[in-house]
């Protein structure tokens, strides 16, 4: 019987579980040795002082004693009854307890015999698990998934209360700079950082999650069932983290600034989809990255409205470059004497049902989108094709022609052999093109730029300076580029006669470019006037309105037939 007894303790020992014994009102009146190598209390430091229950820590003591007197009252059995305990030195455990009621003959309960598994260790594996399914490795915050289940709940509970929520979602500002420039160690400490503040500036019953990269979303509930208070409060809570972010966060040996722009948007009920939520509140931090970061805007259904048309006239033009839809059109450069010149080469949508679309209207799409790279190497290869014909005819084989070409086209690594392949495909003489670029290219490398431009200008390319006088100028790198031509920029043209800034800006120019050896010309001459004071500072090329506007192939030639009467 003795060895028996000494097996079942090791085997309860091996297996990390207490074996135990209590009266009806759960007082220990047994405990086996191994409740000192896992509990930490000796038997007689438990028996008939400690209840079932008072191992249990404070906040669920009470919950965790009416629970097991419920059952002792009912007289039911134990099985895999899972409660937190407390060690003798204070860390926590888990048990699992298993219990058999122990009755008279009369079925008076004496009380109850069972036994304690500890489960300390696959608890937390199982929150290990959890914690990696739910939550964000770096910040410790809730993740996408974990986010999408508590959004889902604050709108059941807003559809039972009829109270609203909002929705809150925070983008950095310049991110990205920072992982480009100083490394993603930089950027992760910043997003801790960052997780911090945000809890620190939200409610304990708010929920804050990492949706991903340097975006943060907190979702409030329970803020009134008037759409106007609601709002009130979601705003006041954009500004405080507004305020709470915006500050310099130690970065290993450096101090970094950064600020977010919040985007927000309310719910009540479950209307909309934690989908259609999000998206609605992206809509709106994208609205207050346009009005100049660092700000709250709220979700606008006619900002949406234009955005989704935004992204369809994106989806056209890309059809639009793969189907010729593209037409280039051509606006005379003329001289003092109205004598064509050149041309400036300007591109137009040919849309299918809207007819013509301005390139206002689609320029900004493309470069946003990327699509101007496709698209300009489009209309330089149909201006080469174009020139090639003109070459053709006496009368307009010296034409020159300049072509526009964005800062982002400029920059792709193979730009260079993309003008090489299309003169050595079209067979165009590449002395009668002439590349427009405006001064933001300054903005870039700009030894990668003086090289690229050079290695163009061996083929034979010439080179203008569009916009210029407009805020990237600098003269130590405008005298190292080898350009031929500045051009005036149409908005100190428009005032020259009544902005006598506008005149001193056009009149230096005018004079930088003679002492430079260079040619210049005014664009967005529309009046005879505007003329006259260009050419009496010194200015003997012009474009605009008051020449002629952009034309088709066809209607150009006919233009230049009569040489601009």
């Amino acid at each position: 019987m003795r060895e028996s007894e000494e097996r079942f303790e090791q085997l309860t020992q091996f297996n990390r579980t207490v074996i135990w014994e209590c009266d009806a009102q759960g007082l220990y009146t047994y405990v086996s040795d191994s409740a000192y190598d896992i509990l930490g209390y000796f038997p007689d430091e438990m028996v008939g002082h400690l209840h079932c229950w008072d191992l249990a820590p404070e906040a669920t003591r009470e919950r965790l004693k009416a629970q097991m007197l419920e059952r002792f009252a009912a007289h039911k059995p134990f099985r895999d009854f899972i409660s937190s305990i407390t060690h003798q030195r204070g860390h926590l455990l888990w048990r699992s307890s298993g219990a058999l009621p122990i009755l008279a003959s009369n079925q008076t309960l004496l009380g109850y015999r069972g036994s304690d598994r500890d489960i300390t260790d696959q608890k937390r594996s199982e929150e290990t698990i959890k914690t990696l399914a739910f939550y964000d490795t770096l910040t410790g915050l809730p993740n996408r998934k974990l986010l999408l289940d508590r959004l889902k709940q604050a709108l059941a509970a807003s559809k039972r209360s009829g109270h609203y929520g909002a929705i809150l979602l925070l983008d950095l500002d310049h991110f990205k700079t920072l992982n480009d420039t100083m490394g993603h160690q930089q950027g992760d400490l910043l997003l801790i950082q960052v997780a911090e503040q945000i809890v620190g500036a939200t409610r304990e019953g708010d929920t804050v999650a990492r949706l991903g990269g340097d975006e943060f979303v907190v979702v409030l509930n329970d803020l009134g069932a008037a759409q106007s208070d609601a709002a009130l409060a979601s705003e006041t809570v954009g500004y405080k983290l507004i305020g709470a972010l915006d500050r310099l966060y130690p970065l290993d040996a450096l101090e970094y600034r950064s600020s977010a722009s919040i985007g927000i948007t309310l719910f009540q009920g479950d209307d909309a989809s934690n989908d259609d939520l999000l998206k609605q509140a992206d809509i709106a931090m994208y609205r207050a990255k346009e009005s100049g970061r660092n700000t709250i805007s709220f979700f606008d259904p006619q900002t949406e409205a234009a955005l989704h048309q935004k992204a369809l006239l994106k989806e056209e033009l890309r059809h639009a470059i793969e189907h010729s839809e593209l037409v280039v059109f051509y606006q005379a450069q003329v001289d003092d004497e109205r004598r064509i010149c050149g041309a400036e080469a300007l591109v137009r949508w040919n849309h299918p049902t809207r007819g013509l679309v301005s390139p206002a209207a689609f320029i900004p799409i493309a470069e946003e989108s990327g699509l101007i790279v496709p698209l300009g190497l489009w209309v330089l290869r149909s201006v080469a094709q174009q020139s090639v014909i003109w070459q053709s005819e006496a009368r307009m084989q010296d034409l020159l022609i300049s072509v526009n070409v964005s800062v982002r086209q400029f920059m792709q690594h193979d730009f260079v052999d993309q003008v090489r392949a299309v003169i050595n495909e079209t067979h165009v003489d590449p002395s009668l093109l002439k590349f427009e670029m405006t001064e933001s290219i300054l903005a870039r490398n700009t030894e990668e730029i003086i090289v690229k431009m050079e290695q163009l200008k061996a083929m034979g390319i010439g080179f203008s300076l569009d916009d210029f006088g407009t805020g990237y100028s600098s003269l130590g790198y405008l005298k190292r580029l080898p350009i031929d031509q500045l051009k005036i920029d149409q908005s100190f043209v428009r005032d020259i006669l009544s902005n006598p800034n506008d005149e001193i800006i056009c009149k230096s120019t005018i004079a930088l470019a003679r002492s430079m050896g260079l040619d210049v010309i005014a664009e967005g001459v529309e009046t005879l006037s505007q003329r006259d004071a260009l050419r009496l500072l010194g200015c003997h090329n012009y474009q605009g309105f008051f020449f002629a506007p952009a034309l088709c192939v066809r209607d150009f030639e006919l233009m230049h037939q009569k040489e601009v009467a």
